[in-house]
């Protein structure tokens, strides 16, 4: 009895062990995007540290995260504010062009709809606009945050485990999706109450894309950024509706391309929108440590200057 009783225990220690330890859920808060009534949900993201490809020991410092990828009924607050210039003119706020065709491809707009066909230009605007309008400073996230944020404590190869059978529980990809992206949140959120980081759109990154990015990245780096250098190409991450479950790893990196734009008619080719890309939106961060103003600007121009 003794010994069965012992195996039993071991048992159990074992299982739990062998468990991924999830992290409670985060502090929240909903924001008014300026000028409306339509809502901005931000989760707080602790600082701490992770491992980062094979064994790159990272430290991110303490940030906000949009709960979910941005969506039309939100970017439109921007797109629809006559107060803006259209153009791409850095030292002032613009809002994009018009779209010479219907972008979302009969897929979805208002209703909690995520916006798709972004470029990496439009998802930074919307984040200057945001920080004209509130004086917080907005942008899009690092590599390295958005690993973080979506790995919410997690070591496995999903936020939730190694399962990729219960990948649909949490995600909208190619077996699922039915080949369209659906309205944000309808899956189960990580531990950290983000939902969508894996699947429904591929999101965009802060970082110029590297492929020697996790060989050349040093262990100990708190808050790697690789500075944008050229339009293409530039990191996403997650994965999306189109694609299967191996793109949709926490760790697995992709690079932006031209051919995203290749049906676009327009000469030159819009800045705005890609044709091709319907598959690419975005969320937004807010850092806890806030850049001065001149920093902000700074920081906006060397974006939307290449």
């Amino acid at each position: 009895m003794r010994t069965n009783l012992t195996a039993c225990i071991l048992f159990i220690i074992l299982t739990v062990y062998q468990t991924p330890v999830f992290s409670q859920s985060r502090p929240s808060e909903t924001i008014v995007l300026p000028g409306s009534e339509v809502q901005l949900k931000l989760v707080s993201i602790p600082s701490g540290t992770f491992i980062m490809g094979k064994n790159k020991s990272i430290t991110i410092s303490s940030f906000w995260m949009g709960a979910y990828e941005i969506t039309h009924d939100q970017f439109n607050v921007f797109f629809r504010n006559e107060a803006l210039s259209q153009g791409s003119k850095v030292d002032a706020v613009t809002r994009p062009t018009a779209q010479y065709i219907d972008l979302s491809w009969n897929m979805g707009k208002e209703g909690g709809y995520p916006a798709n066909s972004m470029s990496v230009d439009a998802a930074m605007m919307f984040c200057r606009w945001l920080y004209q309008q509130t004086g917080i400073f907005y942008r899009l996230p690092t590599e390295a945050e958005w690993e973080y944020a979506c790995r919410a404590g997690s070591t496995s190869t999903y936020f939730f485990g190694n399962d990729a059978t219960v990948l649909g529980q949490y995600a909208w990809f190619k077996t699922n999706s039915k080949g369209k992206y659906q309205r944000v949140g309808l899956k189960k959120a990580n531990a950290w109450g983000l939902y969508d980081m894996l699947g429904n759109l591929t999101e965009w990154t802060a970082d110029q894309y590297d492929s020697a990015y996790l060989i050349n990245l040093q262990s100990g780096t708190t808050d790697p950024l690789i500075l944008p250098s050229s339009r293409y190409p530039r990191s996403v991450r997650g994965g999306s509706y189109m694609d299967d479950a191996s793109k949709l790893k926490a760790s697995f990196r992709s690079a932006s391309n031209p051919s995203w734009n290749k049906r676009d008619p327009q000469i030159p080719k819009s800045r705005w929108w890609l044709t091709d890309g319907m598959f690419v939106g975005f969320r937004v961060v807010r850092p806890v440590n806030q850049p001065s103003a001149e920093e902000a600007e700074k920081f906006y121009k060397l974006y939307l200057g290449n």
